[in-house]
């Protein structure tokens, strides 16, 4: 992936994984304390754009006018700019210094000067590949400027949600016929024969409900599997419709919190800080199966199951009765039109499933998948569309 200047300032955007690499630098950028909110990230991929992202120079000016506030904002930004850029390229690329170190020559700068977005990509690429292998990496173990860049990626996450036939049928071009619109048709021109009208029946978004472990053995996992749930919340219906308000998450732990509302909020920052004011189990004990017994007994939430794609998150370490919880899930498996569990260990080297709350789950699951990366991410989502 090349990063190259925008032929039409303002519309064409570059590609999208030199999109992830600045959106990165964005939220990096409010780590070390800059200001930066939604609308300015968006601001500086628009600016980064219209400079061409292989514009070191370019994009530094950018962030600095559209990411600050303040002056102190500009200092902390160019300091993390700078550690942002220069240690993915020499990590990644050493070779790249040899390269830097030629264009130093003595020679005349009209000879040597390279064509305009030529060899000013470079960084730019590199960081683009570190985000390639950062998509495989365990979250766990992530430092903090990683994390930084994960975060960003998870934003920018799309996901889709499964759908069903209603029952409701609406016109179309083809399908069953509509007897009463093609005699409508028919009377209305006297008798005389019309054209035969077709309808089906119309797709809709299936529920989807996500339970996500917060209990202390998933404490390095829970701050990317809510930003994954934001997601999925603000997934959109059939036919690329507006958000809709089918999707339903909850925590897990020792008790069940419904977050649902919090993570209504556009801003994945402010959604994560609001349901984090909300659940008062963080990091604590594990009973999944007395939880999901709580979650069945109320008749919202067990309405909620029935027809439902349920997505349970969570690494299977159960402190309560495993037989409990096989009941629970049991229940939940025949209710629900599809039962998926993502562990984030069922993705590493070495996992064997004996946990004692996953030997009593497996048997009333559809689908067990690993919860461990940014690609077991990607393929859960997958999962949840294709349900």
């Amino acid at each position: 992936m090349t990063a190259t200047s925008s032929s039409a300032p303002g519309r064409d955007r570059a590609p999208r994984g030199v999109d992830e690499v600045l959106l990165g630098l964005a939220h990096a950028a409010r780590a070390a304390g800059v200001g930066v909110t939604h609308d300015r990230s968006t601001a500086f991929l628009e600016a980064a754009a219209i400079v061409g992202a292989g514009d070191r120079e370019g994009v530094r000016r950018a962030g600095r006018a559209t990411l600050c506030a303040g002056p102190e904002d500009l200092v902390r930004f160019d300091q993390v700019f700078a550690e942002w850029f220069g240690q993915t390229a020499v990590r990644a690329r050493p070779h790249i210094r040899e390269q830097e170190r030629t264009t130093t020559s003595p020679l005349p700068l009209d000879d040597v000067a390279p064509a305009p977005g030529e060899g000013r990509s470079e960084t730019v690429h590199v960081a683009a590949s570190d985000v390639e292998i950062l998509r495989h990496r365990d979250v766990a173990a992530l430092e903090a400027a990683d994390k930084a860049l994960l975060d960003s990626l998870l934003a920018g996450l799309r996901a889709r949600l499964p759908v069903r036939r209603s029952t409701r049928r609406t016109p179309w071009r083809r399908g069953e016929i509509d007897v009463r619109s093609t005699l409508r048709s028919m009377l209305r021109q006297m008798g005389e024969p019309s054209r035969i009208d077709h309808r089906r029946r119309g797709l809709r978004a299936r529920r989807v409900v996500l339970l996500v472990d917060v209990s202390g053995s998933m404490r390095p996992y829970a701050d990317a599997l809510l930003r994954l749930a934001h997601v999925v919340v603000h997934a959109r219906g059939p036919a690329g419709g507006g958000p809709t308000t089918t999707v339903e998450v909850f925590t897990l732990g020792t008790r069940l919190t419904r977050i649902t509302e919090a993570l209504r909020t556009r801003d994945p920052e402010r959604a994560l800080v609001r349901a984090g004011e909300q659940v008062p189990d963080w990091s604590g004990g594990t009973r999944l199966g007395e939880v999901l017994r709580v979650f069945l007994s109320g008749v919202g939430t067990r309405h909620l199951t029935r027809g439902a794609v349920v997505v349970i998150i969570s690494d299977g370490w159960e402190r309560g009765d495993g037989g409990e919880l096989g009941t629970q899930l049991g229940r939940i498996h025949r209710l629900a039109h599809r039962v998926i569990w993502a562990n984030p260990h069922r993705g590493k080297a070495g996992y064997r499933p004996v946990q004692t709350g996953i030997v009593a789950a497996l048997p009333h699951v559809d689908a067990f998948v690993a919860g461990h990366s940014l690609r077991a991410f990607e393929e859960l989502l997958e999962e949840i569309a294709d349900a």
